[in-house]
């Protein structure tokens, strides 16, 4: 299952978004040359790309990923900061309503991830890979196939711009085409046994609409994220206030299955208002100048291919990001995992032969801990298509809720709290210190109602400026 690496080998990565980016990053230093195939023509500007119908959601680089990034490709923050990319300091620069119920109280720290747009994101971390060398992006480039047999993947098979198909050789294809990657069927083509297929769907859908900022925001106004509630009688809608670069704000609301996502700009104002769990985000949306339409998405599930599973997988063939652990992006770990699965590559790939069975199994470890995050808190939602809940998901359930509650009135619970759902540090270890257990156990307050603003957040709104 060993495949030639080395400074004569050649990579192909399918895929030029996030995942793909960085996937190219890590194998460039280890290998004699990267090619990188992607179905559109990619922007020489942050511009939004049809292949890519996600960019125009918010996402948010967590601590943890933000920190890898910056291994993977040294600079790429400050880079980052430079096009405009907020700093967004967790939990100082962050408001969180729990899905327990009540705010997550703000401290000082010193971890920080990054809020833009994805255009922003994938354009400056291309920009970074493209500069360092080794690494050529072909666009118009759509894979539509392997060769090979079931022994070794030897190059992919791809349509350019005119229609015509092209074969390219390789020692190792990265496949990084996300959600829509179709390696279970050409790898079944080559006689490679089916990867068994994990889906849990809570039928989660949304709308986002980009704003301009209000004034006096632009630098300052803190991400906001407002989780679903999971008690009975309680709202299950979610959203996030996301604020990206040009001073505009960009906006989610959405729910689980049997919710509707808002069609136009009334119902988007009345769900930011009346379908979560506080009114924080109609407020501050209030006289905000709308800059776009509303987008709407159902793609939403958490599907999981075990590639990590197949006893006889071939060499020179991996999967990464999306293309082998999709996650419901209402929690923000798709990007982290990515940069998850980019840190495997590069460990992997050295000097000598590469195992890529063991290759695929590190890229599978890299998302399990986010498969169970999102996959048991989706699961507690009425409807959800995928696994029952168990007896000792039920107590997970029942500790995690303990543990936001305590984490509203002991800043040192929130703090791994918070690191533990940006994967800045293991979370289980996080979370299962003795400290935190010994403070869950305890008697706590109820609840934190009110937000935990600052007086410059209270002016802006109560009229004033922030």
């Amino acid at each position: 299952m060993a495949s030639g690496a080395g400074a004569g080998a050649r990579a192909v990565v399918l895929g030029g978004g996030f995942a793909g980016i960085l996937a190219a990053g890590a194998l460039a230093p280890h290998v004699g040359a990267v090619t990188v195939l992607d179905r559109d023509d990619l922007p020489h500007t942050p511009a939004h790309r049809r292949g890519l119908p996600q960019d125009r959601h918010p996402h948010f680089l967590g601590p943890g990923g933000a920190d890898l990034v910056e291994q993977l490709l040294p600079g790429a923050l400050a880079a980052l900061w430079g096009a405009g990319a907020r700093r967004i300091r967790t939990n100082e620069d962050l408001l969180l309503y729990c899905s327990a119920g009540g705010w997550l109280p703000r401290y000082r720290t010193d971890r920080a991830g990054v809020a833009c747009s994805r255009a922003l994101l994938d354009h400056v971390l291309r920009e970074r890979v493209t500069a360092a060398g080794g690494v050529e992006f072909r666009t118009r480039c759509e894979p539509v196939g392997l060769l090979g047999d079931a022994a070794a993947v030897t190059g992919v098979r791809y349509r350019d711009r005119d229609g015509g198909t092209h074969w390219l050789t390789a020692d190792l294809v990265v496949d990084a085409t996300g959600r829509a990657s179709r390696a279970p069927g050409w790898l079944a083509a080559l006689g490679v046994p089916g990867p068994r297929t994990q889906v849990v769907d809570a039928g989660h859908a949304y709308a986002t609409r980009v704003f301009r900022a209000r004034p006096g925001t632009e630098a300052t106004a803190p991400l906001v994220l407002i989780q679903a509630e999971t008690g009975a009688g309680r709202p299950s809608g979610n959203a996030a206030l996301v604020p990206i670069e040009d001073g505009q704000w960009i906006v989610t609301v959405g729910g689980m299955r049997g919710t509707r996502a808002p069609a136009d700009g009334a119902e988007f104002l009345d769900y930011a208002r009346h379908g979560v769990g506080t009114p924080l985000l109609a407020d501050l949306l209030a006289g905000a100048e709308p800059l776009t339409g509303i987008l709407r998405s159902h793609s939403t599930c958490n599907r999981r291919h075990r590639f990590d599973r197949v006893r006889r997988w071939p060499r020179g063939f991996v999967a990464v990001g999306d293309a082998a652990t999709a996650l419901n992006p209402v929690y923000g770990q798709g990007l982290t995992v990515a940069a998850r699965c980019a840190r495997a590559l590069r460990t992997w790939i050295g000097d000598d032969a590469v195992d890529t069975r063991r290759l695929q199994q590190a890229v599978g470890r890299a998302g399990v801990l986010p498969w169970e995050v999102a996959t048991r808190q989706d699961r507690r939602f009425p409807n959800t298509v995928g696994p029952a809940l168990r007896a000792h998901d039920r107590l997970a359930h029942r500790y995690a809720d303990r543990v936001m509650r305590t984490a509203q009135h002991r800043p040192a619970v929130g703090a791994r709290l918070i690191d533990a759902m940006f994967l800045a540090a293991p979370a289980l270890t996080r979370l299962g210190d003795p400290r935190v257990l010994a403070a869950a156990a305890r008697r706590v307050p109820g609840p934190l109602s009110a937000p935990p603003l600052t007086e410059r957040e209270r002016a802006l709104l109560t009229g004033g400026r922030l």
